[in-house]
């Protein structure tokens, strides 16, 4: 059973998930019918940013990922020459 701190660092991460993802998709979808004038632009990056952002994203968590497998492969190794 989680507790009550897990509970709330979970709520906090599911939080600022729906935040992320409802500013990322009226950015995305909903901003390009609405008028360029309008107030609401100010608030949001240029659209060249709704590509490049999440692109880069993506790049270092392969590189994370990439890198933690590689420190996992490489410390098994090690581990194995010692065994022999």
């Amino acid at each position: 059973m989680a507790t009550g701190t897990d509970q709330v660092v979970g709520l906090g991460l599911v939080a600022v998930s729906l935040i992320i993802f409802t500013y990322y998709t009226a950015w995305v979808i909903l901003l390009p019918f609405i008028d360029s004038q309008h107030v609401i632009h100010k608030y949001f990056l240029p659209r060249a940013y709704a590509i490049a952002i999440p692109l880069a994203a993506g790049l270092l968590l392969l590189l994370f990922v990439g890198m933690f497998i590689t420190y996992v492969v490489l410390k098994n190794q090690k581990v194995t020459k010692k065994s022999q």
